[in-house]
């Protein structure tokens, strides 16, 4: 921050300890965690620097045997098959995903990245490859949407319109 970085984002912090990429992996879902975080983003700020923390959920690259995805379709990179989402499943990641997001405030980021892209949980929710659900969130592009927009939606409803929020 102190050689004049425009902004600083994380690495990956997962919203639920489902969506940890391994075991003992970095996730923000309490208070108490995100006052941890304090030490960072106060030494970004001291350093005139902005700082966003990435929301990054693994699906089925989580490499443990809790990992969760679209549909129980088995990657080549990793040893673990996911289970399957249910439906109230996907509302409660959402949800996770917000809690995550109001967290990185109390924590002092200037603003939350959503990682969408590069096959984790949101990009496999988009593909028809890796997601072979029958209900609401998948089928056409619009169901298969729902779940990204939901997760945008619900983050802005807590953080405020003066929270940056960016969607990689």
């Amino acid at each position: 921050a102190r050689g004049g970085v425009g902004l600083i984002v994380t690495g990956g912090i997962s919203p639920n300890r489902r969506g940890v990429l391994k075991p003992g992996g970095a996730k923000l879902t309490s208070k108490k965690q995100a006052l941890k975080h304090r030490v960072i983003t106060d030494a970004v700020h001291q350093a005139g620097g902005k700082i966003c923390l990435q929301i990054l959920h693994g699906g089925r690259y989580s490499y443990h045997p809790f990992n969760v995805a679209p549909s129980a379709l088995k990657t080549a990179i990793n040893r673990f098959k996911p289970r399957a989402l249910s439906t109230r499943g996907v509302a409660k990641t959402v949800r996770q995903y917000a809690e995550c997001a109001k967290f990185a405030q109390i924590a002092g980021y200037d603003g939350i990245e959503i990682m969408g892209s590069e096959g984790y949980l949101i990009n496999q929710f988009l593909v028809t490859e890796t997601n072979k659900r029958k209900d609401k969130y998948g089928g056409s592009f619009e169901n298969r949407m729902r779940f990204p927009l939901q997760i945008i939606a619900e983050i802005r409803e807590l953080v405020g319109p003066d929270f940056a929020l960016i969607f990689r």
